[in-house]
C-alpha cells in the first residue's frame, strides 16, 4: 500500500548562509571531534591542554571551596568520601582520569604505578568509616598525582614550565 499524498515542502536554507554540508564531502571535511577541538580550547591532545584538564579536575576534587573557620580547602573527593563505599569508588574513578591522562602523556610506568598507589591508598583508607573521612580531608592523592605530572612535564616539556609565586 503506497501513500499518494504529496510530500510537504521543506524550508531551504537562507540565501548566503552556508550549511554544514556546503564545506565539502568525505575526507576533506573535519570530523565532529576535530571540529569540537577547533572550537573549544583545551580539548587538544598536546601537553598544555592535558595539563589544563588535569589541573581543573584536581581543583574540583581537592580544592573546590574552603571550610569556614578552618581555612582549609576541601573538594569533591572529601565530600564523596562521606558516602560509604560508593563515594570513595566514585572519587577513585575521577582520580583515575588523571592517571589515564598521565598515561597518554607518556609518563613512565613506574610513575604511573606510583600515581595508582596514591589513588589506591586514598580509596582503601577513605573507605574506613569515620577515620576514612578524616583521612580524605588531609590526604590529597590527586594533588600528589598532579605534582608528579608537573615534574614530568617540566623535565620533558620545558616550554610548559610555570613559575610558582
Amino acid at each position: 500500500m503506497t501513500d499518494d499524498r504529496p510530500m510537504p515542502p521543506h524550508d531551504p536554507p537562507a540565501v548566503g548562509r552556508p550549511t554544514p554540508y556546503d564545506e565539502g564531502t568525505g575526507a576533506d571535511r573535519p570530523g565532529r571531534a576535530e571540529r569540537m577541538r577547533m572550537e573549544m580550547p583545551g580539548l587538544g591532545t598536546d601537553a598544555a591542554s592535558v595539563l589544563k584538564r588535569v589541573e581543573a579536575l584536581e581543583r574540583i576534587l581537592e580544592r573546590s571551596f574552603t571550610v569556614p573557620g578552618m581555612n582549609r580547602p576541601v573538594g569533591l573527593d572529601a565530600i564523596l568520601g562521606l558516602i560509604p563505599v560508593f563515594g570513595d569508588l566514585m572519587a577513585a574513578a575521577m582520580g583515575s582520569y588523571i592517571l589515564w591522562e598521565a598515561r597518554n602523556l607518556g609518563i613512565p610506568k613506574w610513575k604511573i604505578w606510583r600515581m595508582a598507589g596514591n589513588i589506591g591508598i586514598d580509596t582503601a583508607l577513605g573507605a574506613v568509616p569515620l577515620v576514612g573521612d578524616a583521612f580524605d580531608f588531609f590526604y590529597r592523592s590527586n594533588t600528589k598525582n598532579l605534582r608528579i605530572i608537573r615534574r614530568h612535564l617540566e623535565k620533558h616539556h620545558p616550554e610548559l614550565k610555570t613559575i610558582d609565586g
